[in-house]
């Protein structure tokens, strides 16, 4: 048997009770030392599954304001491992990808690794569209998720565009985990809804500021150039299904490439309604 990884494995939930117990079966309990569910008040029976599966709980109410979820664990919880995953409950570790993590995490000297995920829409596993990959892995210490500063854009008290700002050097784990979530596209389309609010007020914010633009990734920078404009929304459309191949999933492929092309327009929509209202974020 392998020796148990110095990893804790944080996922933070809240009514994930759909996604969640595949999760953590998913871990086992002979991989990592320490798997912690971040709760922000589940009113389903999300904290019951966890328990049942040896999980710890931690409660966490947000305030609006910084740190949101992820930053405020690692800022308030003492952590005991040299390594830190975060999972959301609709990712599903893999055999593969749990021993290139061992293999790499032991032999090779990278302080985080990003991460490579399969998608999962309408039930079937997508062979195009574009590749979703996270910095979801790094050493305690190394660093933490990038500081903004908001007051309530959205309820999202979760990090989810933000990215690990770490000091030293990055690693890649090609083996993917399965990003999986059974709560169907009525889900999806309300969740990306607010995400959308997100990066507009986001968008205004960081533009207003040189000093902010200097911290993007360079797939941020191209982002945020392409929402200066009406045709992201048919740029990423065309990206997805003929540049990354969505065409090789037929009809479950156009429309997941429609419905990306739906979010990045509507973006760029509430960012030009704001613009012209008195609903600017201050600076």
């Amino acid at each position: 048997m392998s020796e148990v990884l110095n990893l804790t494995i944080a996922i933070p939930v809240k009514n994930e009770e759909r996604n969640l117990l595949g999760c953590l079966q998913a871990i086992g309990t002979d991989f990592a030392k320490h798997v912690i569910i971040i709760d922000s008040g589940s009113t389903d029976n999300t904290i019951e599954i966890a328990k049942s599966q040896g999980a710890s709980v931690v409660n966490f109410v947000w305030d609006g304001k910084f740190p949101k979820k992820r930053n405020w664990f690692l800022r308030n919880y003492e952590l005991e491992t040299k390594w830190v995953l975060f999972l959301d409950a609709d990712e599903y570790l893999t055999e593969a990808f749990k021993n290139e993590l061992r293999q790499k995490i032991e032999t090779q000297n990278y302080i985080g690794f990003w991460l490579n995920y399969t998608i999962y829409f309408m039930g079937k596993k997508l062979k195009g569209g574009y590749p979703l990959n996270k910095l979801a892995l790094f050493q305690v210490g190394a660093g933490e998720y990038e500081k903004i500063d908001e007051d309530k854009w959205s309820n999202l008290d979760m990090e989810i565009h933000e990215h690990p700002i770490l000091n030293g050097e990055i690693g890649h784990i090609k083996s993917k985990i399965d990003h999986r979530d059974f709560r169907g596209v009525s889900h999806y389309m309300t969740k990306h809804n607010e995400y959308a609010s997100w990066e507009a007020f986001r968008f205004l914010k960081t533009f207003k500021k040189e000093s902010e633009t200097e911290k993007l990734t360079w797939k941020q920078k191209i982002k945020y150039k392409l929402m200066k404009s009406s045709l992201i929304g048919p740029v990423y459309f065309f990206g997805s299904f003929f540049f990354y191949g969505g065409w090789k999933d037929g009809s479950k492929g156009f429309a997941f490439a429609i419905l990306k092309m739906s979010y990045f327009t509507q973006i760029y929509c509430r960012i030009i309604e704001l613009s012209d209202t008195s609903a600017n974020i201050e600076a």
